[in-house]
């Protein structure tokens, strides 16, 4: 799988390597085929959640897996609903069966707890943004219309949080401005918060982090940078709304109206081991100053995801987003 491939290869030597890819000489990219999710149905019966498989939308290969605390499949419970976004930079071929992201689901849903719903999207460049974000929409309508028994007896629709991490942090910010202007289309799913977790923003200047950390063994700005080349609409720069989003909020004073209405708060998390970390603290800022419901965690040392490779910090991480859910 190309998880495995990114994790064996540097991407400061063999930055297309480390995605999974290959640019040939014309300029055009080959990836291996994209792995298709493992279909779940049945699940170990000593793990401490249920998983279950649905296919969204066949004709985009677009996915979810439902992760239910195990202890209350034979309760009437509810539990606020987590949609979960996963990151690759929009371009690595990444889905809801990659092998660290089972403990982040499995921790996540059992120390909130929630019902987490893991989304599979579209990958650039053969579908540059915004596909991805038309994709995460699309799977809040199916969430929202889904006769899916296990979510209608155990998801509080009307209790629903955006969660991402890198691109899906970016994704989550974007879906959550975009479905806040629509929120009455989307009943009885209402979005009470958004969680980026070190998500993925850019620009084309560059910040003190990205420049102290510009040879960084995770996310190196070489890599940053051929990652936006590829996902971007063609023709756009680092300073596109999809990618900087300072453009936009500096430019647009009501780009917050209807999420504040509608009480929508936000969560920032981030460490200072990850290159993106100045610009996370520069968009929490922003939003505070925006009159936006902000509550950030910022962290000493760690790495770009280290979450999915540090068990005390997925611990840390899930107990905060605990305290955001439930507050």
């Amino acid at each position: 799988m190309s998880d495995q491939i990114a994790m064996s290869i540097d991407p400061n030597v063999d930055p297309y390597g480390s995605l999974g890819i290959t640019r040939n000489t014309d300029g055009s990219i080959t990836r291996p085929q994209i792995p298709r999710p493992f279909f779940i149905t049945i699940p170990d019966n000593n793990s401490s959640v249920f998983m279950k498989d649905l296919v969204i939308n066949p004709a985009k290969d677009m996915w979810a897996r439902i992760v239910i605390p195990r202890e209350v499949l034979n309760s009437e419970t509810k539990l606020p609903l987590v949609v979960y976004f996963h990151g690759g930079g929009f371009v690595m071929a990444a889905t809801i069966d990659t092998p660290i992201l089972q403990k982040f689901y499995a921790t996540l849903a059992v120390e909130i707890p929630a019902i987490i719903v893991s989304i599979d999207y579209r990958y650039a460049p053969e579908n540059q943004l915004p596909a991805a974000y038309d994709d995460c929409v699309e799977s809040l309508y199916w969430i929202k219309n889904t006769p899916n028994e296990l979510l209608k007896k155990h998801a509080d629709l009307s209790k629903c949080f955006l969660l991402g991490t890198s691109a899906g942090g970016n994704i989550a910010y974007h879906v959550g401005l975009r479905v806040a202007e629509v929120s009455e289309c989307l009943k009885p799913l209402e979005i009470k918060g958004l969680i980026l977790h070190h998500a993925f923003f850019g620009g084309n200047e560059r910040t003190k982090s990205e420049l102290r950390l510009v040879r960084d063994k995770i996310l190196p700005l070489n890599v940053c940078d051929i990652m936006w080349e590829l996902g971007l609409p063609i023709g756009s720069d680092r300073d596109h709304l999809y990618c900087n989003p300072m453009v936009e909020i500096r430019s647009n004073e009501n780009l917050f109206d209807q999420m504040k209405i509608q009480g929508c708060k936000i969560l920032v998390i981030d460490c200072d081991g990850d290159p993106l970390i100045d610009r996370q603290i520069e968009v929490s800022k922003m939003l505070k100053e925006k009159g936006v419901q902000v509550v950030d965690c910022f962290s000493e040392g760690g790495f770009h995801g280290c979450e999915f490779f540090d068990d005390m910090k997925l611990k840390d991480m899930a107990l905060v987003v605990k305290e955001f859910v439930r507050a």
